[in-house]
């Protein structure tokens, strides 16, 4: 009787042991015009997240947008693609694990244009928990944006989108 209490402790124990492991993150193949700095941010944001990232540079980012399906009205600068999903601009890394956490049946995320304060777009690291714009004021008082509100979006298949994220 011991002995079997003995041996269903260590099973519990090594099952536990693998539960809290962490589970690895599939490779993000990001793609991106040659020689964008803000992009190559983005990834370098992506692996201190803990992917692992392939970069691909290309003169064609139209191809790749085609391919992957990104809504035109939804563009920005890089596309990558993740697990069937593709996601499209500056997407900060915990929006993309969630994704693959919760699997929706959609395309992917997206952030169009190139907000700043998004991965990639920082300017002096900002924060703002209320979703705001912040300004900074240059050597002759000119205001200056260094942070401002944008939206993460699921995009659903057929191009419909809903917000999935607010920064």
């Amino acid at each position: 009787m011991l002995k079997a209490a003995a041996l269903l402790c260590a099973a519990l124990l090594s099952g536990s042991a693998l539960a809290t492991q962490p589970v690895a993150l599939p490779t993000i193949e990001v793609y991106m015009p040659t020689v964008c700095l803000a992009c190559i941010d983005w990834a370098e944001h992506l692996r201190q997240n803990g992917f692992t990232v392939k970069v691909t540079q290309t003169d064609d980012m139209d191809a790749i947008k085609r391919r992957l399906k990104v809504p035109k009205d939804l563009e920005a600068i890089p596309s990558a693609q993740v697990a069937g999903y593709f996601i499209e601009g500056h997407v900060h890394a915990d929006q993309i694990k969630e994704l693959l956490t919760e699997k929706p049946t959609a395309l992917g995320l997206a952030v169009p244009g190139l907000p700043l304060g998004a991965p990639g777009r920082e300017f002096s690291s900002p924060t703002c928990e209320t979703a705001c714009t912040m300004l900074d004021k240059d050597s002759t008082a000119t205001p200056r944006v260094r942070r401002e509100f944008y939206e993460t979006l699921l995009v659903k298949k057929g191009g419909k989108t809903s917000i999935y994220a607010r920064h």
